[in-house]
């Protein structure tokens, strides 16, 4: 017993010691650490001379390619502008014209336009030269006589023997060129506009991006559209038809009030008309809730949600984190979504309890859905939830719900939040 705990302050001090020791070879103010400083920094004119080799060749070329850049983005702007004036091609460009230079430069060169500013376009200029020469030699060759007959009567070539059939032989020679020069110059104005299109413009893959993005600006757009619609009919059906029914269901209740002298047969058809009127004014104002509910656009989608939370029979705890208002498009999908999966919940779930969850996260919308139903719902069967998930992508949105047998299930639908 004595022996042990002799033995034992050794064994726990051991480790402590060589920590202590460790940390003392590296303190900032240790020989350790000043020998190994100073060895780093010893090092470093031998890495200087390769850092001038590498550095100094790698800018240049870094400038040269940026100036190649500007300049073959210079040319490929002129090659275009020539096709669209004198052929009436609009051949797009792999950068918007409006994008600034910066993004123009950090686009970069292409093997297609190398291939076409450095080796195509020097054979279409010697082409173009050729197409000159062939039209000038047969404009010469065919005014042969022309311009003979100008020349001094003792000239060689009107005194010389055979001069008019050599005449004649050049001037049909003319005639043959002014004849073929045109199919040549077609041709080559045909492989010139077709380089153009096929090594300045968009390749396919930039051409299909293009067309995504103008697709999805189009279902933007008509999403929009049908959202200001069927505010513009919530209004019109709000302020017009709903007004008027409101005052003939008033007018028909002060009837049937005061009007006790009349036969029963014709209070019956009165309090009859009242009775429908009344259910005409409670379906039209379903049906303008329906289009698109006047809170929504007053006082936002927190209110509007609470407003159906509290309508649904089965108990809902509500729950929204928003910094704001949103986009007006994104706020009438959220609410439809909610309305529609809080209906499906109270019509197959026989849940309980529902959550609902709206909050935030980054640029995106975050809609959590979970009661604590029996569960089992397939979004590949049931049309309720087909017609979620078509909801969150009118809107580049997203739609997953996860239902197993005997619950819980939870619908995640994420949307575009622009505040």
């Amino acid at each position: 017993m004595f022996q042990s705990k002799i033995d034992t302050p050794p064994r726990r001090t051991a480790p402590a010691a060589a920590v202590r020791a460790a940390a003392a070879a590296r303190a900032p103010w240790s020989a350790g650490t000043r020998r190994d400083t100073l060895f780093l920094a010893a090092g470093l004119p031998f890495g200087l001379p390769c850092v001038i080799v590498i550095g100094l060749p790698s800018a240049a070329l870094l400038f040269g390619l940026a100036l190649l850049t500007v300049l073959f983005d210079l040319q490929s702007t002129a090659q275009r502008s020539r096709v669209r004036a004198l052929r009436g091609v609009e051949v797009p460009g792999r950068i918007p014209p409006d994008a600034p230079w910066l993004v123009r430069l950090r686009a970069g060169l292409t093997w297609r336009q190398a291939v076409h500013h450095l080796l195509v376009a020097p054979l279409q200029m010697l082409c173009a030269g050729l197409a000159l020469g062939l039209w000038g030699a047969a404009v010469v060759l065919t005014g042969f006589f022309g311009w003979v007959w100008l020349l001094p009567p003792g000239y060689p070539l009107r005194s010389g023997p055979g001069w008019v059939a050599e005449g004649a032989l050049a001037t049909l020679g003319g005639l043959l060129l002014l004849a073929a020069t045109p199919w040549l110059v077609a041709l080559l104005a045909a492989v010139d506009l077709w380089t153009v299109r096929a090594l300045l413009g968009p390749n396919r893959a930039e051409v299909l991006e293009r067309r995504v993005e103008h697709l999805a600006r189009s279902r933007v757009d008509v999403v929009d559209a049908a959202d200001a619609e069927r505010r513009r009919i919530e209004r019109d059906l709000h302020d017009g038809a709903q007004q008027r029914l409101v005052s003939l269901a008033m007018n028909l209740g002060l009837a049937r009030r005061t009007l006790k002298h009349l036969p029963p047969e014709a209070m019956e058809v009165i309090v009859a008309a009242h009775e429908e009127a009344q259910a005409a004014v409670k379906e039209l104002h379903d049906l303008v809730r329906g289009l698109h509910p006047a809170v929504l656009e007053d006082r936002g989608l927190d209110a509007a949600l609470s407003g159906i939370a509290a309508r649904s029979p089965v108990p809902v705890h509500l729950t929204v984190d928003l910094p704001g208002r949103i986009a007006p498009t994104v706020e009438a999908v959220a609410y439809f979504t909610v309305s529609e999966a809080l209906a499906n919940a109270a019509k197959h779930s026989r849940a309980s309890r529902v959550d609902l969850l709206l909050h935030r996260v980054a640029d995106r919308l975050r809609i959590t859905i979970t009661d604590d139903g029996v569960g089992g719902a397939d979004a590949d069967r049931g049309t309720g939830l087909t017609g979620l998930r078509k909801r969150a992508a009118s809107v580049d949105g997203s739609f997953a719900i996860t239902s197993p047998r005997g619950g819980p299930t939870t619908i995640t639908m994420e949307l575009p939040c622009e505040l």
